[in-house]
């Protein structure tokens, strides 16, 4: 898994097994490389107007197309971003294909985002190069939150709070490493105020004001500050899932499709991605290595606490954390609300 997501992000094709070579069309190197067929996401394939495309189907499921000439690099690439969309507007025809290797389709679209890469591949293409080889199975081992290890801690006193250290955690297959921010006196007596925050480069670092991300770190910190000063604790759990899990690269390609009038959702979804993918099975794990076994959770997601309860954490209490919107987030905070379920006032 770990060669395979290299291979990606270096634009090296991937030997499927008991499926064909896939190329990836964003990044691949292969200047002369060329395909009858390319594989695509099921809300992509939608967009490209493919009339028997089944209605129903996951916006991120795989699709198997053909088009009237070989794909070549150029024309893969125009195909696989729609934030690309209004400077190549002339695509196709296309027609949707039988997919018979459906597990191995769906992988590659799983690695694509996990590279941080549009999830669109030239199918056996000639002069593609040496392929990598992998398994669609490989991704459940990789993924499983059990191979997470606590790989250093310090003390580490912040602007909230001097009494603070820091926790970093990792596993041997990711480059990735998540921490943990322990506020206050760990205790065993009281359930930690417990904040999930998913790593934002542009909202937490930058200032952005297209999400609220940076201002709800900032004020679960002095949440939790407060809360240690009243004798109890606080735990920020800070995750490297940009984008709730697509990466820094096609989450300003989705920013670029906001601004051609599509809220987050059906950005997300037109770059073939889900709106949703972060990990909640390492948070899970992060709070076990901890020792902590039960959590009051700060976030206005409904589904979070779902998430994290499926994986295995006991939340007490769901504790609001709602800041007022801004003139350049409020569509943002009202799709939250309408399409995601968020709880907003």
């Amino acid at each position: 898994m770990a060669q395979a997501i290299d291979a990606l992000r270096h634009g090296w094709p991937l030997a499927m097994a008991g499926g064909p070579i896939l190329l990836p069309a964003e990044t691949a190197i292969s200047a002369d490389a060329a395909a009858p067929q390319m594989l695509i996401s099921s809300a992509r394939a939608a967009t490209l107007k493919l009339v028997n495309q089944r209605e129903a189907a996951a916006p991120h499921a795989p699709v198997l197309i053909k088009g009237a000439a070989p794909f070549t690099l150029s024309t893969a690439r125009a195909i696989a971003d729609p934030s690309l969309d209004l400077l190549t507007p002339l695509k196709g025809p296309f027609l949707a294909e039988n997919l018979p290797w459906t597990a191995q389709a769906q992988a590659a679209l799983e690695l694509a985002r996990l590279a941080g890469i549009l999830p669109a591949f030239l199918v056996n293409p000639a002069d593609a190069g040496e392929a990598q080889p992998v398994a669609a199975e490989d991704i459940a081992e990789w993924a499983n939150a059990a191979n997470l290890v606590i790989a250093a801690r310090a003390h580490l006193p912040v602007a909230a709070c001097e009494d603070a250290q820091i926790v970093a955690f990792r596993s041997a297959d990711d480059t990735r490493e998540h921490v943990a921010l322990i506020i206050g006196e760990q205790s065993s007596d009281r359930a930690p105020l417990v904040r999930l925050h998913s790593e934002c480069l542009t909202g937490d670092i930058l200032g952005s004001l297209k999400c609220d991300c940076g201002p709800q770190l900032d004020a679960a910190l002095q949440a939790m500050a407060d809360e240690a000063r009243s004798g109890g604790w606080g735990v920020l759990l800070y995750m490297r899932q940009e984008g709730r899990g697509i990466g820094l690269v096609n989450k300003l390609r989705a920013y670029r499709l906001q601004d051609q009038g599509f809220d987050t959702v059906d950005a997300n979804q037109r770059l073939g991605l889900p709106d949703e993918a972060r990990d909640f099975g390492t948070a899970a794990r992060m709070l076990a290595l901890l020792g902590v076994d039960e959590i009051r959770l700060m976030t206005n997601n409904p589904r979070k606490v779902a998430a994290l309860e499926e994986a295995g954490v006991h939340i007490t209490e769901r504790v609001a954390h709602q800041l007022p919107p801004n003139l350049h987030n409020a569509r943002y905070l009202d799709t939250k609300r309408d399409r995601s379920g968020h709880i907003l006032d």
